[in-house]
């Protein structure tokens, strides 16, 4: 008789519903579909999630923990990091359409923790490299954090017709862009207005 693994279904589920709420979003998404392209059933995801809702919180953690994991944060190198970011939505845009869902569908209730805890981390590291004068402080570092995280994601955020107008259709060149972009942002002496 096979052992039931708890871990390898659970790991499924989360695979799963990742694919279903990036394609779908969190009202479109159906926890039947979820159950049944992770072999499982929809109890199982009540079982182990408690419904649709915590599920979706789920996936955004891992989505978080794998940008983590896949692009790390480094302070003293945002070129460098907004560059990679670009890299890693031209793999893998379903991480945007999450955000994106995440945005449009959750308008209420508290904010993602791991999410919280990951911004506040990069805040607090760009505001030590500020202290120390390895970077610029000419931005509040939440604001200049946010200034990066939006040239990052631009060219997956933009509309089709704008992408066709502007023909950079070369990821690399994208990223090469951004990363020059955020230079000039830190060496600019720009004051906020």
């Amino acid at each position: 008789m096979a052992r039931y693994d708890a871990q390898a279904t659970r790991r499924r589920l989360l695979d799963a519903a990742y694919a279903e709420f990036a394609q779908h979003g969190i009202a479109g998404a159906r926890v039947e579909r979820i159950g049944e392209a992770a072999d499982s059933n929809k109890a199982q995801i009540y079982h182990y999630f408690g419904g649709k809702s915590q599920l979706f919180e789920a996936v955004c953690e891992q989505a978080i923990l794998q940008m983590e994991a896949e692009v790390p944060f480094d302070p003293y190198d945002l070129p460098g990091y907004a560059a990679r970011l670009v890299r890693l939505h031209e793999r893998r845009p379903e991480i945007m359409r999450l955000c994106t869902w995440q945005r449009l569908e959750r308008t209420e209730g508290e904010p993602n923790p791991v999410g919280v805890a990951f911004a506040r981390a990069q805040i607090a590291a760009i505001a030590q490299a500020q202290k120390t004068g390895d970077l610029p402080a000419h931005f509040h570092p939440g604001f200049l954090l946010g200034l990066v995280l939006h040239l990052a994601t631009g060219w997956v955020s933009v509309s089709p017709e704008f992408e066709s107008a502007i023909d950079v259709p070369d990821p690399e060149e994208r990223a090469r862009h951004v990363e020059g972009a955020v230079r000039a942002l830190l060496d600019g002496p720009l004051t906020p207005t």
